[in-house]
């Protein structure tokens, strides 16, 4: 079944329950199934067809959604944009991927013409919210669960951004195991947390859409808003909270989750995205007699592993196991010499499955089982527990992020020589620090390096700090010495007139 079947079953089964509340209003299925009939009427009139890329470019909205469905409909691919996302990096995701269409906001669409000119339809982001006089025809182009869905652009250590191409059937696979794992019904509530770039919202959108309950989106600005947040849980009376344990901590640490009682509805939190430190998850379990569980999974397999904390977790030091196969997976550590891990041995996590995507955009369809770069130990009963990361790819607040795109932004500055990108600190502390060695005679202002990096990154890894250098650390081969460097960062703070 297509992930736009959903919400097409839905409608006929309970037009009138809620689907969607966002920042712009709420959507009855009804009401969003007809809207998405309307806009796919209009994205056909303009051309787009099966098979084609269709970026959305906008904050996330109940509109949005209504988009994403449209787009689905039309046996298209959808390509999410963050409404924050520089115009510069839409324009080389929509030339990467070939779009037939951008639709974003009346606003901005001037920006989108002038960086790509005539070469991609642009269409305004209007879809009025009221039930439509005439509805439209109904549109539901048949697909197969290997077309392509949905394309999500994740760092690149190139230094471009790359997109992971998702079908309907990697998609179904996820979500049809959260269905039989969480049994989610109509009364049920979902927190959309994530970007709709992050693939953690694929859960929040249609698992709720397979179930016929509600999503609540959570606006961007108050992703890591910690006494909003915990308001937001209580006033939707949210039954299932998936996010990164950053923004967790966050609203244990600062927003005074655990003061009160917990929402009667709440009986299901899920993290993943990274490592969540084990004294959160005990304070949690204290809190609420929710289910918790830990999900795992890289965007080109989404969740592949899952480990539902339990009783004797709760004494450990290290963080709770990433766990077991999960959605028709399986998953073996290999090790350095190529054989497979015994429990008590470290390997490089491998996943093969429903689940491990089409591919990159413009690269040779992915076959075989899939190298994830995560680095995990072996544990009795087929459990995986994380160690770390074998590349120069890391976490920050559950976001991806290859150092070596944010060098690649730095040194695109005309003053700047080279750049060398580190992460001190972790989990809701983590931040990017940028070393830039400046060209010579040239002396690059710490604003303009990190305004030049806000025209050519999204918020999330843009550095935090930045530090002018005479020179790089180099190892005895002549790589940059990135423990040198995270040394150096950790330290002291830098001077204010670096930061």
């Amino acid at each position: 079944m297509s992930l736009h079947q959903l919400v097409i079953d839905a409608a006929v089964k309970d037009p009138d329950n809620l689907a969607v509340v966002g920042p712009d209003g709420a959507l009855t299925y009804g009401c969003l199934d007809r809207r998405a009939d309307a806009l796919a009427a209009r994205l056909r009139a303009v051309g787009v067809g099966r098979g084609d890329r269709v970026i959305i470019w906008a904050d996330k909205s109940s509109t949005v959604v209504v988009a994403m469905q449209a787009v689905l409909r039309m046996a298209a691919a959808y390509v999410p944009c963050e409404g924050t996302t520089p115009s510069a990096r839409v324009a080389t995701i929509a030339r990467d991927c070939q779009a037939r269409a951008v639709l974003t906001t009346p606003e901005d669409m001037a920006h989108v013409r002038a960086a790509l000119g005539a070469d991609v339809t642009c269409l305004p982001l209007t879809v009025e919210l009221t039930d439509p006089a005439d509805p439209a025809d109904p549109v539901n182009q048949a697909v197969n669960d290997d077309d392509l869905a949905y394309i999500l652009y994740t760092s690149g250590s190139t230094g471009n951004p790359k997109g992971v191409c998702i079908s309907h059937g990697n998609a179904r696979a996820f979500v049809d195991w959260v269905v039989d794992e969480l049994r989610p019904g109509p009364q049920d509530r979902f927190a959309n947390h994530a970007p709709l770039t992050f693939d953690l919202s694929v859960l929040d959108l249609y698992a709720a859409f397979a179930a016929g309950a509600c999503v609540h989106l959570i606006a961007g600005q108050l992703a890591y808003a910690p006494t909003q947040l915990v308001e937001f849980l209580h006033r939707e009376k949210i039954s299932i909270w998936y996010s990164v344990p950053s923004a967790l901590a966050l609203m244990i640490r600062d927003g005074r989750l655990l003061d009160g009682p917990p929402p009667g509805p709440l009986r299901a939190v899920l993290f993943a995205g990274e490592p969540f430190p084990i004294t959160y998850v005990r304070r949690l379990a204290d809190w609420t007699p929710a289910r918790l569980l830990n999900l795992y999974g890289p965007t080109e397999t989404n969740v592949c592993t899952f480990h539902e904390v339990a009783p004797d977790d709760l004494d450990r030091i290290l963080p709770v196991p990433i766990g077991r196969a999960t959605c028709g997976d399986r998953v073996w550590a290999q090790r350095p010499d190529g054989g497979i891990a015994d429990p008590g041995q470290e390997g490089e996590l491998v996943v093969d499955g429903p689940t491990v995507m089409l591919g990159y955009w413009g690269r040779p369809r992915h076959q075989g089982p899939y190298p994830t770069g995560d680095i995990v130990r072996v544990l009795p009963g087929d459990v995986f527990e994380y160690v770390g990361r074998r590349d120069q790819m890391v976490k920050v607040r559950g976001h991806r992020i290859e150092l070596g795109e944010v060098e690649a932004a730095l040194t695109a500055h005309g003053d700047v020589a080279e750049a060398g990108v580190v992460v001190v600190g972790a989990g809701m502390d983590a931040q990017l620090t940028a070393f830039v060695v400046p060209q010579p005679g040239r002396q690059p202002g710490v604003l303009a390096l990190k305004g030049h990096c806000a025209l050519r990154l999204p918020r999330y890894m843009l550095p935090d700090q930045v530090r002018l250098l005479a020179r790089l650390p180099r190892t005895s081969n002549g790589k940059l010495d990135r423990a040198g460097l995270t040394t150096l960062a950790s330290q002291q703070a830098a001077p204010p007139e670096t930061r």
